[in-house]
């Protein structure tokens, strides 16, 4: 994490969270989930306080979608902030404004996780003002009122904030050569084994699946990129933008694959 990721709380804190993943959400039986689950309504397996009582083996029990969600620190801002730490079991009236609050406010904070990010980028001087203007902008925003963040547009935001984290990209790879552009790509299983890929954007790609064993992945942009089941074993990702625990979390490796500064080994590679 940068200093201003740390400094903005873009760390989840569960233990400061009213388990508001666990009961806002909505999910579907899947791969991802063992049950389905209206939004809303309270997972069987959150605790009475508002631990999960399966965390330690969500991925054996059918749930490894609970394993990569990151809500960037979302969670205990609407908890202990935005509600003052009212929860919702002991203040029922709060529910239904917290569970709307929550998804705007975690959008916010991943938009913060990535402006933090692109200040850090030295090559995108040039846009470091607008980046710190927007940054303080968006942050005030999750200060709001329950009231105003539950009728705030985000679209416009993020239109926003995605034209400067774009041209702080461009700057940041504007030197490297054959930057190849798979922005948005279907490249779900696609065989990428040893591929050069070295300042590439994949900027929403479908990766899912993808063979990225052995991959040079230096510098690519993969803000958005969804990697779930791709196999990133012995690839370099260093230096990569916008690349979040949670896709690494999502993905396959191992020991060889080599991270950016600040991210970890997920311990099911």
């Amino acid at each position: 994490m940068t200093r201003t990721q740390v400094d903005l709380g873009l760390r989840a804190d569960c233990a400061s969270c009213f388990g508001l993943c666990c009961v806002a959400l909505p999910f579907q039986a899947s791969s991802d989930f063992a049950v389905d689950k209206p939004a809303g309504q309270p997972c069987a397996h959150l605790r009475a306080d508002f631990r999960c009582g399966i965390h330690d083996r969500l991925r054996e029990s059918g749930y490894p979608g609970c394993t990569v969600y990151d809500c960037f620190g979302a969670g205990q801002k609407v908890s202990q902030q935005t509600f003052a730490g009212r929860d919702w079991r002991r203040h029922p009236g709060t529910a239904r404004a917290m569970f709307a609050v929550f998804p705007v406010v975690r959008q916010l904070h991943e938009l913060l996780w990535y402006l933090a990010e692109a200040l850090d980028l030295s090559e995108a001087a040039p846009v470091h003002g607008d980046l710190r203007r927007t940054l303080a902008e968006v942050d005030e925003l999750t200060r709001a009122d329950a009231t105003r963040l539950q009728g705030l547009e985000v679209g416009p935001v993020r239109e926003r904030a995605n034209a400067l984290l774009l041209r702080a990209s461009e700057l940041a790879r504007k030197d490297l050569p054959g930057r190849a552009d798979h922005r948005g790509a279907d490249l779900v299983g696609a065989r990428l084994r040893g591929a050069d890929l070295h300042g590439a954007s994949l900027r929403g790609a479908l990766l899912v699946g993808a063979d990225l064993r052995g991959a040079d992945l230096r510098r690519a942009d993969l803000i958005g990129a969804d990697l779930r089941g791709a196999d990133l074993s012995g690839a370099d990702l260093t230096g990569a933008l916008f690349l979040t625990q949670a896709q690494l979390d999502a993905a396959r490796g191992d020991t060889e694959t080599v991270l950016p500064p600040g991210l970890g080994l997920p311990t099911h590679w």
